[in-house]
């Protein structure tokens, strides 16, 4: 079973008329997904090959039935346009920008709190159930449909282990970009815990990367709650206390948040830690007694 985007997702894309809205939606459309609706304000009654524009996410939620909303929205004013849809009854939110102000999520982020809303991103690659929904810009043709939970804050070493997975005959059941910025709205622990609840979902891949603490309350929360085996990886070994690395939350503050006391808090917790992306991958395909 899939968790956040399904079959039953009807996705409207706010910011559809838009170069990367355009092209994305309509990727997500050819994959499968039930895109719905667009919205640009000001440009509602045309339409994106055939998906009609709206003005408002209200109009697209009252008038297509859209229940998730992908966000391409330039940075600046993407807090705005989760804040539009939240306000009209969309579940699910997908922001896929990056720059989006940090002291903006955090008034975001506590808005969204007790509404039922689940959050994904900023500076998030998004969320794939293969053969189901593809809401993003996950490459959904180099998955395939499986029993592999993937939660990550990297992109691209989301779809490299994925996509070894899918070499190994190992499928997944969907992979969720939670996001790189300081401040997201869903964290690795609530995405474990939708895995956890998921009956389909045998194993679980957690990619982490330097910065924050993520990763470490995530160990604690695994040690405790989880009964669903999770298999990790670490990006950041090499990375060098005070500078950026890719993403604004990856970055060594003092002796916090390094690569090497993530591995060392998850091990603490049970938890195999892989030392490249490909093994990873191999020590779930034997642990699923899958020859390697």
């Amino acid at each position: 079973m899939a968790i956040i985007v399904d079959s039953d997702t009807r996705l409207v894309v706010q910011g559809l008329t838009g170069r990367e809205g355009r092209f994305h939606g309509l990727r997500n459309k050819a994959y499968g997904t039930n895109l719905v609706a667009g919205v640009t304000p000001g440009k509602g009654g045309q339409d994106v090959e055939g998906v009609p524009v709206f003005n408002t996410v209200l109009e697209a939620v009252e008038e297509a039935g859209a229940n998730t909303s992908l966000v391409f929205v330039p940075g600046p004013y993407s807090a705005d346009a989760i804040y539009e849809a939240v306000d009209s009854g969309i579940g699910t939110v997908i922001a896929i920008a990056e720059h989006v102000p940090a002291h903006e999520m955090l008034r975001v982020y506590n808005y969204i709190q007790g509404r039922g809303v689940t959050l994904i991103g900023p500076n998030c690659p998004g969320v794939l159930s293969p053969e189901k929904a593809n809401v993003g810009i996950i490459p959904g043709e180099i998955f395939s449909e499986g029993k592999i939970g993937l939660v990550s804050r990297s992109g691209t070493l989301t779809y490299q282990i994925g996509h070894e997975l899918t070499q190994l005959g190992l499928g997944n059941s969907t992979i969720v970009g939670i996001g790189g910025d300081p401040v997201v709205g869903s964290s690795f622990i609530d995405i474990l815990q939708k895995f956890e609840d998921d009956p389909e979902t045998e194993r679980i891949v957690m990619v982490g990367e330097i910065g924050g603490d993520e990763e470490e309350k995530a160990a604690r929360f695994i040690g405790a709650e989880m009964s669903t085996p999770v298999f990790a990886y670490i990006a950041g070994f090499t990375a060098p206390p005070g500078k950026t690395m890719g993403h604004a939350g990856a970055i060594i503050s003092g002796s916090s948040g390094t690569a090497e006391a993530k591995k060392e808090a998850l091990e603490a917790a049970g938890i195999t830690v892989g030392t490249t992306p490909t093994e990873v991958a191999q020590l779930v395909a034997e642990a699923a007694g899958v020859t390697v």
